[in-house]
């Protein structure tokens, strides 16, 4: 780290016309006391939630051995091996709660996914969800008091609308694992552009003619703020001007995929289906969102988010992936090996898009450190074995985390049965959220940290 006369805020902004564009961390924003180490500066943290749906093909999930990461890992968490340093591997965590009870309606997915982030078990009213406050928004609520947005709820193959309930449950239980309050169920956006404008503050109108006139002009916002990118250039030390070249360079990209998606689509679509702007593949889809995820957290404009793969009872195909069946027809495998061993292919593919968001955390400085060490990355769903539709020995999977101390390269098998909802008390700790108890929550999770 350099310590250079220039010093900017931490939340230095550079405007241009209807743009407003926060920076990325940068030397020249941190004191030269604090860099000295005369002053503790209290590190950044953030976390998200990462979700798919129908639960697991397990057979290809977890490690047979306890402890440390060695060797090969399962299929499914493959794509995490050049970052098995940072993953932790969290077995027999459950959500007893998600089990029905007597006189419920009969879907466990909709408990699933109402339950996985509060704890507790979701009430069937046809018309309003009835849980709690789950624990992304225990969080926003301390940290959103920092950053420009409390949250961002982002999605891929989630719908945008929903008419009919889950077989009793109302929609929301699952479209969304994010709830504001026990009645408000946060939606999840799936249109990149939304969610650049949201960032970005670059939208005028939301009308698809305006934009068009956009798309016409070939026109980023960082040709808004060119002056104020060249001024700011002259101030900086080597280093600073290098951090600053790669994240416009990140920005201009990403505008540019959102607007070739964009362009690749000239029709009217119903508001039911995907918006334009969203990219053909799923895959393209998945890791744009992912990115603009890297742009928030590089940007502080958030530190909380959720990120939901596909919605609960998701009928889906991945051919892209070499499986053309139904996502949730094949999670209910009938334990036929073939049926299993495809399952096991698609939640595969899943996990190489968000493989793709800790890879860009891990590449990206920030301090003493990457993003990712102060990052905490949870990824995983309610039921376990999709066949059985069982809600114990959960697969969940934490990446990232370093500057909370939190150190990986292991698995960790707990006592059965253990509430998922102590994790969820260890990252709230660990976030600086201190709360008595979160739904079924019995305490903490040991073994976690160093």
């Amino acid at each position: 780290m350099f310590i250079t006369k220039t010093h900017l805020p931490r939340r230095t902004v550079l405007r241009g016309v209807g743009t407003a564009l926060a920076l990325p961390f940068l030397d020249a924003m941190v004191p030269a006391l604090t860099a000295l180490g005369r002053t503790a500066a209290a590190p950044v943290r953030r976390a998200a939630w990462f979700y798919v749906p129908n639960g697991m093909s397990m057979r290809h999930w977890a490690p047979k051995q306890e402890g440390a990461l060695a060797g090969d890992l399962p299929m499914i968490l493959q794509s995490l091996a050049p970052y098995r340093d940072d993953l932790l591997v969290l077995s027999d965590l459950a959500h007893m709660t998600a089990y029905p009870r007597e006189g419920d309606p009969a879907c466990d997915h909709a408990r699933s996914g109402a339950t996985y982030l509060t704890g507790v078990h979701a009430d069937p009213d046809l018309t309003n969800p009835v849980t709690d406050i789950s624990v992304d928004q225990r969080v926003a609520l301390v940290t959103g008091q920092e950053t420009q947005l409390a949250s961002l709820e982002l999605g891929v193959a989630v719908r945008a609308s929903c008419v009919t309930g889950s077989v009793g449950y109302p929609c929301a239980y699952r479209t969304t694992i994010s709830y504001r309050t026990p009645t408000m169920a946060l939606p999840v956006e799936i249109d990149p552009r939304a969610v650049f404008e949201r960032l970005f503050g670059v939208a005028d109108s939301t009308d698809r003619k305006s934009r068009l006139a956009r798309i016409s002009r070939n026109a980023s916002l960082l040709d808004s703020v060119t002056e104020e990118i060249a001024h700011l250039n002259g101030k900086l030390a080597s280093t600073d001007r290098s951090k600053l070249a790669g994240y416009l360079e990140s920005v201009r990209e990403v505008e540019r995929r959102i607007r070739m998606a964009e362009e690749q689509s000239d029709r009217e679509l119903p508001a039911v289906d995907k918006p334009a702007g969203v990219p053909d593949t799923f895959a393209e889809h998945a890791r744009l969102m992912g990115d603009l995820l890297v742009l928030a957290y590089q940007t502080d404009l958030t530190r909380v988010a959720t990120f939901m793969l596909a919605e609960e009872v998701s009928t889906r195909a991945y051919p892209e992936a070499g499986v053309p069946d139904s996502h949730h027809a094949l999670s209910h495998h009938q334990n036929v090996l073939s049926n299993i061993d495809r399952l096991g292919k698609l939640n595969e593919f899943h996990m190489q898009q968000f493989a793709h968001v800790v890879g860009r955390l891990k590449s990206i400085p920030e301090a003493d450190g990457t993003l990712l060490d102060r990052t905490m990355l949870v990824y995983g769903t309610g039921i376990s074995d999709s066949n059985a539709h069982l809600h114990d020995d959960l697969p969940i999977a934490l990446v990232g985390g370093g500057a909370a101390g939190i150190r990986g390269g292991r698995h960790i098998r707990y006592a059965k049965e253990t509430p998922l909802t102590n994790l969820w008390m260890t990252v709230l700790d660990k976030m600086g959220v201190q709360v008595d108890k979160l739904g079924d929550s019995t305490g903490s999770i040991e073994l976690v940290s160093v």
